[in-house]
C-alpha cells in the first residue's frame, strides 16, 4: 500500500537542512533547502519547467521521483545523511542539487566522500555555482573531503553520469539527459573527469556479425555452460542467485561495492513491472552452478515521452497504448564471476539478449553504461557490434 506523503510542514524524513544561500552575484536568486512537500513537489518539477521546449528530454514519472526522494522507498537515503536544494528567482524555478553521504561505501572504501545528484539548472553560470557552492558547503559541515557525481539518487543505474557527448538523440530509459552547457558549469566551477562510462548502440536490423557467433557457440561447449531466461515466478531464488554472482563478480571500482540484499530487493521491486524474463539472461554452468547474468529492459522512455510525467487520469491508457510500440530496449548490468571471465561468458549474454531483443522486434539496443577503463567489456561489446554512441562523465572536486 502507498504510503501517505508528508504534509507540507513536516521535514522530509532524514534530510538535514541546510540554510538558505543567497548569491550577491546573482540578484533575487535564493538557493533554498527543500524540508517540506511543497519544496519536494518543487525540486521535481524543475526539469519540466527547464527542459519544456527540449524535444529531445524525457519527463520521468511524478510518481517514480516522489518515491525517489523518499527514504522509506530509496535505500540510498537510508545509508546516511543527505539534502536536496531548490533554486528560484523570483518566483520563478531555476534550479535543483542534491547532495548526500553514503556511509556504507565510505566505510568500505575508507574515505570521507560525499555524492552530488539531479543536478538541473537554467543556462546562467551564477545559478549553477551558487547551487553548487550550497551542495559542497553542505559535504563540507559534514566532514566530507571530496564529492564526485552526478551519481544515482538511488545507488542504481539511473541518472549516473553528466552527458557529454551525443546530445543528438533521446536518452534511452534510465540514462541522463542533459544540455551541453552544463559540462562548462561544472569545470568552471572546478570539478574534474574521474572517469567516463560509455553507451554503446546495437542496429538490430543487421545480422549479428558471425565470428561472433560462432565464438559464443564455440565457448559454450568448450566450457560448459549455458544461457536461460529468468525465472520470475520463483523471484526469491533468483535473486539469491544474483547475489552470488556480484558478491563474487564485483571489480574494485572506484564508485561500487557489492550492494545488500535490502538494495538488491528494493531495486528488484521497482524493476519488476518492465522485466521481460529473455531480457534477463542467466547463465550457469551445464551442472546448474550460477556463473553470470544481464538486465536488460524494453526502452520506456519511448512510452514516457507520451505522458508528461503522469500516470492518471489518462497517462496510463496512452501507457498500454505505447507499450506496444517500444522498438528498442537497453542493456544496463552484467557481472560475470572471475573464474569464467574471458571464456566468452559475457559475450554468450550479450548474444542471449540481443536475439530475444531482436525476436521481440526491437529495431536498435543500447548497452550501457561500461566504465571506460573496463576493457574485456568493451571488447566484447564492441565483439557483438556495438558503436560508442554516448558518454557520461563522473567528475570529482576535492573539499
Amino acid at each position: 500500500m502507498a504510503q501517505a506523503e508528508p504534509t507540507p510542514t513536516q521535514r522530509v524524513p532524514g534530510a538535514i537542512p541546510g540554510p538558505s544561500l543567497r548569491t550577491s552575484f546573482a540578484p533575487g536568486l535564493r538557493v533554498e533547502p527543500v524540508s517540506t512537500r511543497a519544496d519536494k513537489r518543487d525540486f521535481i518539477a524543475v526539469p519540466f519547467r527547464l527542459y519544456k521546449q527540449d524535444k529531445n528530454w524525457v519527463p520521468p514519472l511524478w510518481q517514480d521521483m516522489w518515491r525517489t526522494l523518499d527514504p522509506r522507498h530509496n535505500a540510498l537515503l537510508r545509508l546516511g545523511p543527505y539534502q536536496y536544494f531548490v533554486a528560484r528567482r523570483g518566483r520563478d524555478l531555476v534550479g535543483r542539487i542534491g547532495v548526500g553521504i553514503d556511509s556504507r561505501l565510505n566505510a568500505a572504501k575508507q574515505r570521507s566522500e560525499g555524492y552530488l545528484t539531479l543536478f538541473e539548472s537554467a543556462p546562467d553560470y551564477r545559478i549553477a555555482e551558487a547551487l553548487l557552492q550550497a551542495g559542497v558547503s553542505w559535504l563540507r559541515r559534514q566532514g566530507m573531503n571530496r564529492v564526485t557525481g552526478p551519481q544515482s539518487p538511488s545507488n542504481g543505474d539511473d541518472y549516473r553520469g553528466l552527458l557529454v557527448s551525443g546530445f543528438d538523440s533521446p536518452p534511452v530509459l534510465m540514462d541522463s539527459y542533459n544540455p551541453p552547457y552544463y559540462v562548462d558549469f561544472f569545470e568552471r566551477f572546478g570539478f574534474r573527469k574521474q572517469f567516463d562510462r560509455l553507451a554503446f548502440y546495437y542496429d538490430l536490423t543487421a545480422p549479428f556479425p558471425e565470428k561472433f557467433v560462432n565464438a559464443v557457440e564455440y565457448a559454450k561447449k568448450r566450457y560448459h555452460f549455458h544461457t536461460r531466461p529468468a525465472n520470475i515466478k520463483d523471484l526469491k531464488s533468483e535473486l539469491r542467485r544474483v547475489k552470488q554472482i556480484i558478491d563474487r563478480a564485483m571489480p574494485e571500482w572506484p564508485d561500487m561495492i557489492p550492494p545488500s540484499w535490502e538494495e538488491i530487493d528494493a531495486e528488484a521491486e521497482s524493476l519488476l513491472p518492465v522485466i521481460v524474463p529473455d531480457l534477463v539472461p542467466i547463465a550457469e554452468t551445464d551442472a546448474g552452478e550460477p556463473i553470470g547474468f544481464a538486465i536488460a529492459l524494453p526502452d520506456y522512455n519511448q512510452v514516457l515521452a507520451h505522458m508528461g510525467g503522469k500516470l492518471f487520469p489518462v497517462g496510463f491508457l496512452k501507457y498500454l497504448w505505447y507499450r506496444r510500440k517500444i522498438t528498442g530496449g537497453r542493456l544496463f548490468v552484467m557481472f560475470v564471476v572471475p573464474e569464467y571471465q574471458r571464456k566468452g561468458v559475457s559475450a554468450a549474454i550479450y548474444l542471449h539478449a540481443l536475439e530475444a531483443a531482436k525476436r521481440r522486434g526491437y529495431t536498435y539496443g543500447e548497452g550501457s553504461t561500461i566504465h571506460e577503463f573496463n576493457a574485456a567489456m568493451r571488447r566484447d561489446a564492441e565483439g557483438a557490434g556495438g558503436k560508442i554512441y554516448k558518454i557520461y562523465r563522473i567528475y570529482e572536486l576535492g573539499l
